[in-house]
């Protein structure tokens, strides 16, 4: 577990950060700074994307994701417990669900979640979730400095999704199979470039419907994994 708790903290502390800093920035910094930040997760998203190899199964996945979220209205369940987490706060932040939906996306939406996680709680390397850990630390901080204090809620989410990744890997091994990982990461690098594009507000893209996709992905990868 010290991956998973190493890396919620470095979001409450990033997070914290950008809080502090944020009110001192003017708007013009904070919109560039949120400019750049999209730019690099557009950059990461398709970087993931375009070195796997299961390109074709992506985005079959993509589609069946999108129509089950869809379906499940995921986004909607998301902005609704974002929402619960503000009042409960007694915050008054106008971007806090978006902070928050933004941030838990972006925190949980790739391979390194899946290997970190497992790594941890089958070997005891928490090396991967670390580097995370770091990434996350640096992105709350330009978060929070933009969208409030709804990323930093974001950090519960983390805990308890790599936390129980981590506490049932020694069942949740077949993840880290080559197959499987190539399938998460192209699926994975399409749902992070959709998040850049949200950072940049090019358009709104409901990524939270989208997420079924990474689970068809293992499924697809497991039945087809040439």
């Amino acid at each position: 577990m010290l991956g998973t708790l190493v890396n919620t903290g470095t979001v409450l502390v990033g997070s914290a950060i950008g809080l502090a800093a944020g009110s001192r920035l003017p708007e013009r910094i904070k919109s560039i700074l949120m400019q750049a930040l999209g730019l690099a997760v557009v950059g990461i998203g398709l970087r993931m994307a375009l070195e796997a190899q299961h390109a074709l199964l992506a985005i079959s996945c993509l589609l069946l994701g999108g129509i089950s979220g869809e379906l499940l209205r995921i986004e909607a369940r998301l902005e609704q417990l974002a929402e619960t987490l503000r009042r409960k706060l007694r915050s008054d932040s106008s971007r806090f669900v978006e902070g928050f939906v933004t941030a838990t996306l972006l925190y949980l939406t790739g391979a390194m979640t899946i290997v970190g996680s497992i790594q941890d709680g089958t070997v005891g390397d928490p090396s991967v979730l670390l580097i995370k850990a770091l990434l996350d630390g640096v992105a709350s901080v330009a978060l929070a400095s933009s969208l409030g204090i709804g990323v930093m809620c974001s950090a519960l989410p983390v805990l308890l999704v790599q936390g129980g990744i981590t506490l049932l890997a020694g069942q949740l091994a077949f993840l880290s199979a080559p197959a499987v990982l190539d399938a998460i990461n192209a699926t994975g690098g399409l749902l992070i470039l959709g998040i850049g594009i949200n950072l940049l507000e090019i358009r709104r893209i409901q990524i939270g419907n989208l997420l079924p996709a990474l689970l068809y992905a293992i499924v697809g990868a497991l039945l087809f994994p040439a």
